[in-house]
């Protein structure tokens, strides 16, 4: 289905990751990849990774590091010319502006959370605009929070639905090039990135035990629908926010 495509993936920590859920499909259809690791402590763990599914360029990106992001789609534009998608799933707040009250948190961690989760889709999308001459599909990843108050989400929900709306005007404003633009929003999992949200087990249970299906999803369920988003099947669709959790968000 993805066969000669070739796309960047970004936010891979190890191999319960939603990125490496989604990279491990995408390859599986027959797409080539690009995957990036944070540093030099992240390598070691995504280094595997990226051999086991056969990634073509592997680098590091820190995206708050001037310049990193621009090193990644220069060597991406040297090596294969072009890019046919890019997957975002990358987010971060401090940890005390995370465990606190919106009303509280810092301008330095809305900031920063705001730079690394929201801030960062929108350079990568100027960034792969000039190498997506035949259009392109851009994804990033979001979560209900963005749209509904969730305890213990606290500044990251203001945070995403900032995301949310980016997708929104990113696809108008890259229409007309072919380039769609997604939000896919899983239901909770346990990544190591989820693991810093206070009380993510009540979260858990909560989901499992109130979702129409009755469980959790998986991130080789994320990578499918990021794959379905990427390929040729959905081209009649651009700026939508596309739920993976179970129904979850359906209930009240």
């Amino acid at each position: 289905m993805l066969r000669g495509k070739r796309g960047l993936v970004v936010g891979i920590a190890n191999d319960s990751s939603i990125a490496f859920g989604c990279a491990a499909k995408l390859r599986a259809f027959g797409a080539e990849l690009a995957v990036t690791y944070l540093n030099d402590k992240a390598e070691r763990f995504v280094r595997p990774l990226a051999e086991q599914i056969g990634a073509a360029i592997v680098m590091p990106l820190d995206v708050e590091q001037p310049g990193a992001l621009e090193a990644v789609f220069e060597r991406i534009g040297q090596e294969w010319g072009g890019l046919d998608f890019v997957v975002h799933s990358i987010a971060f707040a401090p940890r005390a502006d995370l465990h606190g009250r919106v009303v509280d948190v810092s301008a330095e961690g809305f900031s920063q959370a705001m730079r690394v989760s929201c801030w960062s889709f929108l350079r990568m999308a100027r960034l792969a605009e000039p190498l997506m001459t035949g259009g392109g599909v851009l994804v990033t990843m979001s979560y209900y929070g963005a749209d509904k108050v969730v305890n213990n989400y606290n500044v990251m929900g203001p945070v995403k639905a900032a995301l949310e709306a980016s997708v929104r005007y990113l696809a108008h404003e890259l229409g007309d090039q072919g380039i769609r633009v997604f939000a896919l929003s899983p239901g909770p999992l346990r990544t190591r990135a989820a693991s810093g949200i206070a009380h993510f087990d009540e979260l858990i249970d909560m989901a499992a035990e109130r979702a129409p299906a009755g469980r959790l999803v998986d991130i080789a369920e994320v990578g499918r629908v990021c794959a379905f988003l990427v390929g040729g099947a959905s081209s009649g669709m651009t700026g939508d926010t596309i739920y993976v959790d179970g129904g979850l968000h359906n209930i009240a």
